[in-house]
């Protein structure tokens, strides 16, 4: 299908404490259970795209090269005034253009999606959401949980070679 990675990962990119985790989470924990363990291959701004591309169109070729699109939802992406422009492509790509599929995992509990935006509240009430349940710790859960199990549900088949 011309594709080259099974899914994009939008998160809120800050410089908080707050961000730590969650960081940890898709530069960690993702990779080592998604791509690790699973056998896919994820696209993460910060480490497949390169310093000195033009970040725009870097973005919007690696999300055109995915097969689904993971958005970590967080507090901090849900009260960002202005959403990351990557945010803005995925949900156009997702929704307007090509039809690509957005897993949408709920890292705190959000509670009401009042303040989602339109675009992700349509998502969320056609799909819902995948709900990180975990506590914050350093240990990396087993690719057999529940969680991990949606994830794996959502995301396209591995093509194992035989």
């Amino acid at each position: 299908d011309g594709k080259i990675y099974d899914a994009y990962v939008i998160y809120p990119r800050s410089h908080t404490n707050e961000a730590n985790f969650v960081e940890y989470f898709v530069y960690q924990i993702m990779p080592d259970i998604l791509e690790n363990k699973c056998g896919y291959k994820l696209c993460i701004y910060g480490r497949d795209i390169y310093p000195g591309e033009d970040t725009a169109s870097a973005i919007e070729k690696r999300m055109q090269k995915s097969r689904r699109l993971i958005i970590l939802l967080t507090h901090q992406l849900i009260n960002c005034k202005e959403p990351a422009y990557d945010q803005h492509i995925a949900l156009y790509n997702a929704l307007i253009q090509n039809g690509t599929k957005v897993i949408l995992l709920e890292m705190e509990t959000i509670g009401t999606y009042e303040k989602l935006q339109e675009s992700l509240r349509f998502i969320v009430k056609q799909q819902g959401t995948v709900k990180w349940k975990e506590q914050h710790t350093v240990h990396p859960q087993s690719s057999n949980s529940r969680f991990w199990k949606q994830v794996r549900y959502h995301m396209p088949l591995t093509l194992k070679s035989s």
